[in-house]
């Protein structure tokens, strides 16, 4: 197990921790170290066991208010989720067809008469056709 000399509240220690897990150890002691330096500027000097036992305090203190805003913010992502969920929903659901003018152009009468008239001679022309196949 390898031994880590870390410093809090200007006092050093001398810790052993499972290998891989120094920085962790380093971080965390950094941050108690943070809180025992804040202790040392207000109060006269204290005990070991005090500077300790109240900076760990201050630090759970932090850390129970961040897990207060984590659950605020896990409730909140999963109410906006649900109403993501309903307004996905709503969007797929059929609804009432919409109604949308159509515009047909008036076909002016000569061009009515000419097709007339260009579907009377397509007629014939096929009567012309079936004849000719009869015989």
């Amino acid at each position: 197990m390898p031994d880590v000399t870390i410093t809090i509240g200007g006092r050093d220690f001398d810790v052993a921790c499972q290998p891989g897990e120094e920085h962790y150890l380093r971080s965390a002691a950094q941050l108690l170290d943070i809180e025992a330096q804040a202790m040392a500027g207000q109060a006269t000097r204290l005990p070991e066991s005090r500077m300790l036992l109240m900076a760990g305090l201050m630090l759970a203190d932090k850390t129970a208010g961040l897990e207060e805003q984590l659950r605020e913010v896990e409730n909140r992502m999963a109410r906006m989720a649900a109403e993501l969920e309903t307004l996905r929903g709503s969007a797929s659901a059929p609804s009432a067809p919409v109604e949308v003018p159509v515009e047909v152009p008036v076909i002016p009468p000569e061009v009515v008469q000419l097709m007339t008239r260009l579907a009377e001679r397509i007629e014939d022309m096929a009567d012309q056709a079936n004849e000719r196949l009869a015989s």
